[in-house]
Order: C-alpha cells, then sequence, then structure tokens
C-alpha cells in the first residue's frame, strides 16, 4: 500500500465525515455507507499529492453545486486542500449501481444462489469500474490504493443518488 517510503501510519485516513446535508437513505443504503465508513477507517492507504507527509488524515465527502468536495484535513483539523470533482463521469455508473442494488436487495429475498450470485457479479463489476473511474479522477491529486477506491465510491453513490 502506498508508494515507496510511505509511511503506513501517517498516509491514511482515520476519520471520514459526509456532509450533513446528506439526507438518509434506505436501510440497505444506511447500511452500506456505514459498513464502508468502518472499513474505510480500519484499512485504507491515503496521502495527499505534495503533502509533506503529515498525515494521519481526517476527510469530509460534500456535494458542493452538484460537484464532490473532499476536504482534507490533518489530525489536528488543519486543512490540507480540498478537491471539487465533477459526477459527470460518475453519473450513468452509480445510476446502473444502484439499479443492480436493488435488483440484488430483491433477490436476496426470492431467488436462487446462482441467480444472486450472477447479480452479485454485475453489482461487483460496476463498483469496480466506478473505483476505477474515482482513481482515475484522483490521479495528480490523491494517491489511493484500489481497495481505498472502493470504499470511497461505495461513499459517493449514497452522497450522489440521495435514495
Amino acid at each position: 500500500m502506498g508508494g515507496p517510503g510511505r509511511d503506513r501510519q501517517t498516509s491514511r485516513l482515520i476519520d471520514v465525515e459526509l456532509d450533513e446535508s446528506i439526507g438518509r437513505s434506505t436501510p440497505d443504503i444506511e447500511h452500506e455507507r456505514a459498513v464502508a465508513i468502518f472499513d474505510l477507517i480500519e484499512e485504507n492507504s491515503f496521502q495527499p499529492v505534495n503533502d509533506d507527509g503529515s498525515g494521519p488524515y481526517r476527510l469530509k465527502l460534500s456535494l458542493v453545486n452538484a460537484r464532490l468536495a473532499l476536504s482534507i484535513a490533518r489530525e489536528s483539523g488543519e486543512p490540507v486542500v480540498t478537491h471539487i470533482l465533477s459526477l459527470t463521469p460518475f453519473r450513468r455508473i452509480v445510476k446502473d449501481y444502484y439499479m443492480i442494488c436493488e435488483s440484488y436487495y430483491e433477490a436476496i429475498r426470492s431467488s436462487t444462489p446462482s441467480q444472486i450470485e450472477a447479480i452479485d457479479m454485475g453489482r461487483r463489476g460496476l463498483h469496480n469500474e466506478g473505483s476505477q473511474t474515482l482513481l482515475d479522477r484522483l490521479n495528480g491529486k490523491v494517491d489511493i490504493d484500489f481497495d481505498t477506491a472502493r470504499r470511497v465510491f461505495t461513499l459517493i453513490c449514497v452522497l450522489h443518488w440521495r435514495g
């Protein structure tokens, strides 16, 4: 995880906050959000590019004028940088991801294990596509690994899609 010479104790997130203006959603989506935040804090690789490595970091995700704001601060709360990303590259992926998630949650209740597995494979594929898009959009801004991108993409879905 991380680049050469990166310290796993400082090149990481210790706190993730979602903007309070984001409304509540379905229990399934709220569960995904809670799990993603827990998993993200437990294991991640996160380093703002051109920062002196004075992490660990805090991340606040919010929507500003229909764009994603990633506000990064030091453990003390001192601001490091805020990156604003267009959500346009994520719109189709998020829409498709939510459609397949709805099918997945419905399938869990009434479908055969092989049907559930097929839907879950599609869901994971879309999740991977969104995670790669996030990695591409953060290139040159924040160094993160693919697993960290997957967890952040889950949170983007919750922010982007209000349920």
